[in-house]
């Protein structure tokens, strides 16, 4: 990489910018850095450290850091094991999803704060001397030279930055600035939920992770060894009037649907501990553009049903990188080989967010809607229960997804490639 000084601002050229520190940014950063491509990876935060989100680390992403030789390492940060989903319907408790059947060091979701893979995954990228991580990098505009894109602006707390790439990489999340800025068109799916996320402390004794399912009420349980976190699935635009109705009313709500908690709920202090997830489902028509790809939520908002959103995104940067390394190394990328990526990946994105679609219309919107006095299991979920062989369906399609990609993209042939 080569940079230059001017005045209060930053100049950088590199083969490869990816913009947004996510799973896909970072994950993409060390897989293209390893395989001997120039890679800045632009972070608009100071840290990794935030609360609620996807932290269901799942076979899938396990299977990548067992092929880069990590996973064993990765194991070590905390993280809680889940080896079976279970479900309470009304006063029915049924278990509907079993990973066992994987293998064995991969036959679980590993419940782990997202900051701690991300600092993971840093920590191994920083190896490499080819890898700049800039954090509170907040990406402002996309150069543009001769019709395509050249780069990006952002801003520091050093000032302004310019970093001239060959590619772009926008790894920026659904609110992403960098798709907003090349103008690629949204499809909207629409979503008819949102989330409020909340933690409660967890102590022996209490069930595993699963959820709650009662007429007109909707939790997931995540057990984080210590505590819980819990979101609370309501309709569309309902946040404002719960809140209206005050804390102690949500804090009865949660006490009724999970009563083991009931002692606990007034660990929920202040609205600050309950967060709003305004839920989405978009996806681009088109991915790219010359000079530019999107990936993981920038290319495809998903819902949090079934937690793939972040195992999507590594998907995403596994496949960006094995189709992708060489030509930017021989500095020859086209628009074919970024519309292979979007051919490779579009699939297994639709029939994911086609299954969540289906989710909220067969069986969250019907949840919520209900004012029966009980809840009864539906046959599916009854039969899943029974028969032991069939809950290794879901497992599947949660746990390892549709099309999961492998690692294809090579270490660098030298250990001179690390610093």
């Amino acid at each position: 990489m080569t940079g230059s000084e001017g005045g209060p601002d930053k100049t950088l050229s590199t083969t490869c910018c990816v913009t947004g520190g996510g799973p896909a940014g970072v994950m993409l950063g060390l897989l293209l850095a390893r395989a001997g491509v120039d890679v800045v990876v632009l972070e608009k935060h100071a840290d990794f450290l935030r609360d609620f989100r996807g932290d269901t680390i799942h076979p899938s992403t396990l299977t990548v850091m067992e092929e880069l030789g990590l996973l064993d390492e990765l194991l070590k940060r905390p993280h809680n094991d889940v080896r079976r989903l279970q479900v309470m319907v009304g006063e029915t408790s049924l278990t509907v999803t079993n990973f066992s059947f994987l293998p064995q060091h991969r036959a679980f979701i590993a419940m782990m704060p997202q900051w701690h893979f991300l600092d993971f995954l840093a920590e191994h990228a920083r190896r490499y001397r080819n890898f700049q991580l800039f954090m509170q990098a907040d990406v402002t505009n996309l150069i543009e030279e001769g019709g395509r894109v050249a780069g990006v602006r952002a801003t520091t707390p050093d000032g302004s930055l310019e970093v001239k790439a060959d590619l772009v990489v926008g790894a920026d999340g659904r609110h992403s600035t960098v798709r907003e800025k090349a103008g690629l068109e949204i499809e909207d799916i629409g979503a008819p939920i949102d989330v409020f996320w909340m933690r409660i402390s967890r102590v022996p004794g209490d069930p595993g992770s699963g959820g709650r399912i009662d007429a007109g009420s909707f939790f997931a349980m995540l057990d984080r060894g210590d505590y819980w976190q819990l979101a609370y699935v309501i309709p569309k635009g309902e946040s404002e009037r719960i809140r209206a109705a005050g804390l102690p009313a949500f804090r009865q709500i949660v006490a009724k649907a999970l009563p083991f908690l009931a002692e606990r709920v007034g660990e929920l202090k202040t609205w600050d501990d309950v967060k709003l997830l305004t839920v989405s489902i978009d996806r681009l028509r088109t991915w790219y553009r010359p000079g530019l790809l999107c990936i993981g939520d920038a290319a495809h908002a998903m819902s949090p049903i079934g937690g793939v959103g972040i195992n999507l995104a590594v998907q995403d940067a596994v496949a960006t990188a094995n189709l992708l390394w060489r030509p930017l190394k021989e500095g020859a990328v086209t628009e074919g080989d970024l519309a292979r990526v979007q051919k490779r990946r579009e699939f297994p994105m639709r029939v994911t967010q086609r299954f969540q679609v289906l989710a909220q219309k067969r069986i969250i919107q019907p949840v919520l809607s209900s004012t029966a006095p009980t809840l009864s299991p539906p046959w599916a979920l009854r039969l899943m229960n029974k028969i032991p062989l069939l809950q290794q369906i879901p497992a599947r399609f949660i746990g390892i997804g549709v099309r999961p990609e492998h690692v294809q993209s090579p270490a660098a042939a030298s250990q001179a490639a690390r610093a």
